[in-house]
């Protein structure tokens, strides 16, 4: 399909206004503060997966309302000291699978915390184990719309507390150096991972790829895909919903969490996504740590006018990994991984 949004030069000025609720820091911060007083980890056993260069552990920890959330836990077999932990937050539909699926960051020296999805699992991969015990509110049977006419029954207020409550796990875990916790995601993990980086200010940095949940309106205009389409359909059944569902998601608005972001960020998008369309990334792009109170964060963000939805592919995967490296070299972190050296084309590219 051919490009459908904004010419990139539009999109590199883009910066909607937001129908930000009045009380949208208040509500993350009650929601949160109920969360941590409990201690984050239920229980932590290792597992054997075939892997000799990796060692895994089978994590659950306390996520919304106290419910237990599963993730796989894993580092570099033979790392002697503490290291760099990424939080990775996975794609909607999707459960965490096996735990040898995804080795990117624990084979680049990183320990590595992938965080099931309550609720999801049955769309694609394989499969998950954390289920959603609170989806019962009034709303559409996929996640998207689960809850969708009250913010305070939303699946992504719960999905989102999760996110925030695994950033906090990892710091527990055996190995992680507790100062250095990244979060990165695809898709509705880059939605995740966002709003951690709005969510959590010590956070060392984020990595957000396609993120759903940016610039709803607009998406929800652009595309019927999925998961925006699934939104549509409920409000096309449900004549009548669509202000209460779009204040509903103003609360899980991407652009907003990024406005309160401090950590150093690095974006990709494919201009050709039908799916989570490139000017709600660009939106949190332009936007991001503008409420930090400080100068703004370092960002970067690399787009691919030929993508779609799988954007950069494996080549800004190593984008990442080097721009990851280079930042915890900068902060002098023991253990974390170094950089090699960018190519040219990479060199020639960088924007932000």
């Amino acid at each position: 399909m051919p490009a459908f949004d904004l010419p990139l030069p539009e999109l590199e000025r883009h910066r909607p206004q937001l129908d930000e609720p009045a009380d949208f820091d208040a509500f993350w911060a009650e929601t949160l503060h109920r969360e941590g007083q409990r201690e984050p980890l239920l229980s932590v056993r290792p597992v054997g997966t075939g892997l000799r260069l990796v060692r895994t552990w089978d994590v659950t920890f306390r996520g919304f309302a106290g419910d237990p959330v599963r993730a796989w836990f894993s580092r570099p077999a033979g790392a002697r000291e503490p290291l760099p932990a990424v939080v990775e937050y996975i794609g909607y539909g999707r459960g965490r699978g096996f735990p040898h699926e995804r080795l990117t960051w624990v084979n680049a020296g990183y320990a590595h915390l992938l965080m099931d999805n309550r609720g999801q699992g049955d769309q694609y991969g394989d499969g998950g184990g954390t289920p959603d015990p609170h989806a019962t509110a009034p709303g559409g049977p996929v996640p998207a719309a689960r809850g969708l006419l009250s913010h305070r029954d939303h699946h992504y207020r719960r999905l989102i507390t999760d996110a925030v409550r695994a950033a906090t796990a990892v710091r527990a875990l055996p190995g992680v150096d507790p100062a250095h916790v990244v979060a990165v995601g695809n898709s509705q993990g880059g939605g995740l991972a966002l709003a951690v980086a709005g969510l959590v200010p010590d956070l060392a940095a984020a990595l957000v790829t396609a993120p759903f949940l940016c610039g709803v309106r607009r998406a929800l205009e652009l595309t019927d895909e999925g998961p925006y389409g699934e939104i549509a359909a409920y409000l096309a059944v449900h004549r009548g919903a669509e202000e209460a569902a779009h204040r509903t998601l103003a609360y899980t608005e991407g652009v907003s969490f990024a406005r309160r972001a401090r950590a150093p960020v690095h974006f990709g998008t494919g201009l050709r996504d039908t799916v989570c369309p490139p000017s709600g990334t660009y939106a949190a792009f332009n936007r991001y740590g503008e409420l930090s109170g400080r100068p703004r964060p370092d960002r970067e963000i690399h787009a691919y006018p030929y993508n779609g939805h799988e954007g950069g592919g494996g080549r800004h995967v190593r984008r990442q990994l080097d721009w990851l490296a280079d930042r915890l070299a900068r902060r002098g972190v023991r253990g974390a991984p170094l950089p090699d050296a960018a190519d040219g084309a990479d060199r020639a590219d960088r924007a932000g």
